[in-house]
């Protein structure tokens, strides 16, 4: 049954790694990927010397760590809220509702976002008019940039993350919640005792695979929602390696700088099961 995930994982994670060698070498068209001149780390110097470093770094793990540290805990949350709803037809529909963001289209949700957050014609724009707040436009302004990323992220992503809570709400045992009642447990109380335990080998895990992405940010969200009055906050690494590789046809520029990206990431990755083994005597591997 894992026999198709493994194919597909063999095909687009582990044989296109062939290319990395691309980030040592002086590409070039006529010669393929390994006829371009070695050229070391000439690029990886390149890049850390480069005077949009720190501002691309600086975007990154602002944008990445906000993500973080506001939007792990709202699955959690979300979790256990849903988990304390004991009518079927309300329960499913609460979670109907908080599943379907997740299935709109990145492109439709940041034209949403457009709509909704115009100073002219959104409904938070008038809001914000009626509240003495003035027209501000919450898209082009560098201070509120971040903000916008991570809540509507929140917003379309929390209520399917929760699934996986749910799934380890849902293997705790009756009897537990049987013997809460009779000891006078509150719901606040239940959720202490019992909820939160029995989810905590889950969230330790997937907080650790969420370190592994701590300098990653959603390519496509950013680069949709980037304008000239918010570039200086919203050009983080994907999107420059998009220009430069894409646009530029500096590929072995770009992929020195997305392998550096990864180097990072698993460095972090690295680092958090190590501190999770010690511990909490939880981790991947």
């Amino acid at each position: 049954m894992i026999l198709p995930a493994i194919v597909i994982i063999v095909i687009f994670n582990y044989i296109p790694m062939y290319g990395i060698q691309l980030a040592f070498r002086e590409f070039d068209f006529t010669k393929g990927f390994t006829g371009g001149e070695w050229v070391g780390l000439k690029y990886f110097d390149q890049f850390i010397h480069n005077y949009m470093f720190k501002d691309l770094m600086k975007n990154t793990v602002t944008i990445s760590l906000a993500t973080i540290i506001l939007g792990f805990p709202a699955p959690i949350i979300m979790a256990l809220i849903i988990n304390q709803v004991f009518g079927k037809r309300w329960k499913k529909t609460l979670q109907t509702t908080v599943y379907l963001p997740h299935f709109i289209s990145m492109v439709v949700m940041v034209g949403l976002l457009n709509v909704l957050l115009s100073p002219e014609t959104g409904v938070v724009g008038h809001l914000m008019k009626a509240l003495g707040l003035g027209d501000i436009n919450l898209l082009a302004s560098e201070k509120t940039f971040v903000p916008v990323y991570v809540l509507s992220d929140i917003w379309q992503h929390a209520g399917w993350n929760s699934i996986i809570y749910l799934a380890a709400l849902a293997s705790v045992d009756p009897q537990l919640y049987d013997s809460a009642k009779i000891d006078g447990a509150s719901r606040w109380q239940t959720i202490r005792y019992v909820d939160l335990p029995a989810i905590v080998p889950t969230m330790i895990i997937l907080f650790i695979l969420s370190m592994g992405n701590i300098i990653n940010t959603g390519f496509e969200k950013i680069f949709l929602m980037q304008n000239p009055l918010n570039l200086p906050v919203s050009e983080v690494i994907a999107t420059y390696v998009y220009k430069i590789g894409i646009i530029s046809s500096q590929f072995s520029y770009s992929a020195a700088i997305g392998l550096f990206n990864t180097l990072i990431n698993f460095i972090f990755l690295l680092a958090m099961n190590t501190i999770a083994k010690r511990f909490s005597n939880i981790s991947l591997w």
